[in-house]
């Protein structure tokens, strides 16, 4: 009998999934296992897998197209069977729906016409017009994408395309900032880019229109809601742009080489298989690694190319913010910037709902030191003190779920899984990479996986879903020399540890006055889900991994 396959649910937030790509088509013979589809959530874009054997009678939903979650994606069954009934009732449009089948399921409303903002006022014949109006064959309207749970618009830091200029599948159209990071939006269209609907700087909420794609000189005016055509370019000038671009590529791939040119597919694979990405070669647009470059990766060449990159991705990640130059009695203004926004937004948030209070403790960390010391002379490992501190922090976190807890309005939610953030500083302020499972972690996975996240905030490639989930955070200023201070919690976590740095001074052991090593921790609670003796008792512990590293092995 034949099978009907939903729309599945790949993430907690997901309403909606939108077929990136199918791996079958209708007649082929699908066995368990075997990749159906490309599914493009609303956080990343994931394999979706047959898990019933048979061949694909019928598809739901298109390459390209989107779908509810639980609506039907595909059919599976016998070669021949009969489906119409599966169709009808899975399918079936009401005549409201048949009206609109030409429009895009984003550019719908409950009233079927297609409603476009503007930030013009548009006459009622002209607005009248765009409603009524069908999109051409060919052409499609791409939107301000969501690409975090808490994004509510984006800012285009830079479009890497033109109106005029050819679009392919896989090309990034524009670094998009959102309030957690800038990443590179790809078109997943072919055709022209005919209209421009948030300019270069400019923010948009999401949903809104940010571009049209279709046929070169397709007339688009009816869906821009009365707002200035963009000009296409003409052949002198296309001519032109391409010759400033070859003249200044050089320049460009410098200024740009601290940024990994990789599809967020690709990316996936790539953690999913363990592949460093700066071992890879790509094979698309301007050196662009895609899917293929990962999967036909051999990893005997993966020591040989990290070794080349090692030297000269180091420079680009040590590369300070700038800052603006000092003049003598005048005052100069930077433009705050999308992230520097949702910051001040957030921790303005967190200091005045949540109940701060503070826990500091002193840590001896001589046995640390000749810990570290010791680890480090094992053959291709070399850790950090805050690589110690995230493995005892995650380790007593075990011990005291309750300060791995988040406060809602009528509930506490004790999370199952420690997830450590760790605040990196960037140029424009301050993200939290988080590590997933820190606890099951050893000390080299910590490493690594810091130093690769950390490198990547610095040059803008984290992705949204590795700053999502956090349940603790840990911050550390002892680097620069500072001693204590304190920090403000990272909600929705109810905890954030701040680590001093590590002094060399006059301590008293055993009764004897001697040259000691100590460490301040700073711990800042929410009173609302972490009371005082929770918290001391948290630190106790963590102290006592530090002080004493084998414990951590009980």
């Amino acid at each position: 009998m034949a099978e009907v396959i939903a729309m599945p649910r790949l993430s907690d937030t997901m309403t909606e999934g939108k077929v990136a790509k199918w791996h079958k088509k209708v007649g082929d013979a699908v066995k368990e296992g075997d990749i159906l589809a490309e599914i493009e959530t609303d956080k990343a874009v994931q394999d979706f897998e047959s898990e019933i054997n048979g061949t694909l009678l019928y598809i739901g939903t298109q390459e390209g197209g989107s779908a509810p979650v639980d609506s039907v994606l595909a059919i599976i069954g016998k070669e021949g069977e009969d489906i119409s009934s599966l169709k009808e009732g899975g399918s079936a449009k009401s005549a409201d729906a048949k009206e609109t089948e030409g429009i895009p399921e984003e550019n719908k409303t409950e009233q079927n016409v297609t409603d476009v903002e503007t930030t013009k006022p548009v006459e009622n014949e002209t607005g009248t017009q765009a409603q009524n109006a069908e999109l051409p064959k060919g052409v499609e309207i791409i939107t301000m994408p969501r690409l975090s749970d808490t994004m509510t618009e984006g800012k285009v830091s830079k479009w890497h395309k033109n109106v005029g200029d050819t679009v392919k599948e896989g090309d990034i159209l524009a670094e998009i900032e959102t309030d957690k990071a800038v990443q590179d939006f790809e078109s997943e269209f072919n055709g022209t880019l005919l209209y421009v609907g948030t300019e270069e700087g400019g923010a948009n909420p999401v949903d809104t229109v940010l571009a049209i794609i279709g046929p070169a000189g397709t007339d688009v005016s009816a869906f821009t809601s009365g707002a200035p055509k963009a000009a296409a370019k003409t052949p002198e000038k296309s001519e032109a742009l391409a010759k400033d671009k070859e003249e200044s590529a050089p320049g460009a791939a410098t200024s740009n080489q601290d940024r990994i040119a990789i599809s967020p597919l690709a990316r996936k694979i790539a953690e999913d298989k363990g592949i460093d990405v700066n071992a890879l070669t790509g094979s698309g647009e301007n050196g662009r690694i895609v899917k293929k470059d990962v999967e036909g990766f051999k990893a005997d060449a993966q020591s040989q190319k990290s070794q080349s990159t090692e030297s000269s991705t180091a420079a680009p990640q040590a590369k300070a913010a700038a800052t603006p130059a000092f003049i003598q009695g005048e005052d100069s203004e930077t433009p705050n910037s999308q992230v520097r926004t949702i910051i001040a937004k957030r921790l303005s948030e967190s200091k005045f709902t949540a109940p701060h209070y503070y826990l500091i403790v002193e840590v001896d960390m001589d046995k640390s030191i000749e810990a570290r010391k010791e680890i480090n002379l094992l053959p291709d490992t070399k850790i950090s003190f805050n690589d110690m501190v995230i493995k005892a922090t995650a380790m007593a976190l075990r011990k005291h779920p309750q300060v791995n807890s988040t406060w809602h309005s009528d509930k506490i939610v004790h999370h199952g899984n420690i997830n450590i953030g760790v605040a990196v500083a960037i140029p424009d302020g301050l993200v939290v990479p988080v590590l997933k499972n820190t606890d099951q972690m050893n000390y080299n996975q910590i490493s690594a996986a810091v130093k690769d996240m950390a490198g990547r905030a610095k040059s803008k490639g984290l992705k949204a879903n590795e700053m999502e989930g956090s349940t603790f955070s840990v911050s550390n200023l002892g680097m620069f020399g500072i001693e204590t201070f304190t920090s403000i919690i990272n909600q929705p976590n109810s905890a954030i540890l701040s680590v001093g740095a590590i002094v060399e001074k006059p301590v008293v052991k055993n009764g004897q006055i001697v040259v000691g090593n100590t460490m301040k921790l700073s711990l800042a609670c929410d009173h609302r889900v972490v009371d005082g003796v929770t918290g001391a008792q948290f630190l106790q512990t963590l102290k006592t991994y530090l002080e004493q590293p084998l414990t951590l092995l009980l």
